[in-house]
């Protein structure tokens, strides 16, 4: 067996991450010959509820599943850490508004930011999925020095994969029949799901589709995804949200495919003229388990609108909490 890899997760009595560690211990992330050992960290108010995941995690019997350890310390949580997935963030409660909601998980990531910095692995991939997912990754960064921003992730691989398999559907094709989809901006309302340089089967995806459906159907079924799925269940997306953060973790480990990208939420370099310094997703590649920010890609008037508008946002978040950065 090979050495066992640290992961770290936070949140993990939530409903995320009950879909997530399950898949885990399944080898679902890095294959059936990759032990791992699992950090589990939560609020004191959850730590029995943790304790009910643990029983059932050790009942699956996983040959994979090395150890587990829980806490509510991240410093404890986070020590020697390979990979990990910030689940855990504050939903908004009655009459909070979207200032509020910042601020409180401000404080909660900027906290979690400190304690990688002291103790996480110096080639740690911290993947940022609690909400506001780019603004809390952004927090988590600046609040560790000495890591980098290629250490950093928010998570726009949900977003991504709603938007290849919305296509795939709307042209009769399987979802590995697409490729180079794009999801720029932020994990929101705003994001903007962009069909100008996607294939289908090697063929413009715009080609094959009405144009009022990718203007006036896909982009906002995209954006509205998680509010259907909230207004259909009663609860937020769980199940595909854990798939998502497997999916954007094992491409940022083991690669893109060749010819093919994907959307992450990245430290803006300036590309595409989306101000510096905030966690925006772009398309990416990622080789040797480095990313990068595909570059060169035209880009319409009605494309950078939608960008900028992202952008816009995620601006005006970050002005928000400025004091924790």
């Amino acid at each position: 067996m090979k050495t066992p890899v640290h992961i770290a997760v936070s949140g993990a009595a939530g409903q995320i991450s009950y879909s997530l560690l399950f898949r885990l211990v399944a080898g679902d992330l890095f294959g059936p010959e990759q032990p791992i050992i699992l950090h589990l960290l939560e609020v004191s108010q959850a730590m029995h509820v943790l304790d009910g995941v643990v029983m059932e995690l050790q009942d699956c019997a996983s040959p994979l599943l090395y150890r587990i350890e829980t806490t509510d310390d991240p410093r404890t949580a986070f020590k020697n850490a390979d990979y990990v997935f910030l689940v855990g963030a504050r939903p908004r409660g009655p009459g909070m508004e979207r200032k509020d909601l910042l601020e409180v998980n401000a404080e909660i990531f900027s906290v979690q930011g400190k304690a990688l910095n002291e103790v996480a692995s110096r080639k740690v991939k911290v993947l940022v999925t609690g909400n506001p997912a780019n603004t809390n990754a952004l927090i988590a960064l600046k609040n560790a020095p000495e890591l980098g921003p290629e250490n950093f992730s928010s998570m726009s691989r949900l977003d991504h994969n709603r938007a290849v398999s919305l296509l795939a559907e709307k042209c009769g094709v399987l979802t590995t029949d697409v490729k180079n989809m794009t999801v720029w901006g932020n994990h929101s309302t705003t994001q903007y799901p962009d069909l100008h340089h996607a294939k289908v089967k090697g063929q413009d995806a715009l080609s094959l589709v009405e144009r009022d459906w990718f203007v006036d159907e896909f982009i906002s079924t995209v954006q509205q995804r998680g509010a259907t799925v909230i207004k259909a269940r009663g609860l937020s997306s769980a199940a595909s949200a854990a798939n998502a953060a497997i999916d954007q973790m094992r491409t940022w480990a083991l690669d893109t495919p060749e010819g093919d990208w994907v959307s992450m939420g990245v430290l803006s370099d300036g590309s595409y003229a989306i101000e510096r310094d905030l966690m925006y997703s772009f398309p990416v590649t990622v080789i040797n388990g480095e990313v990068s920010i595909v570059k060169g890609l035209d880009i319409s008037e009605f494309s950078m609108q939608r960008m900028k508008l992202s952008e816009a946002e995620l601006k005006d978040e970050r002005d928000a909490i400025r004091h924790l950065l």
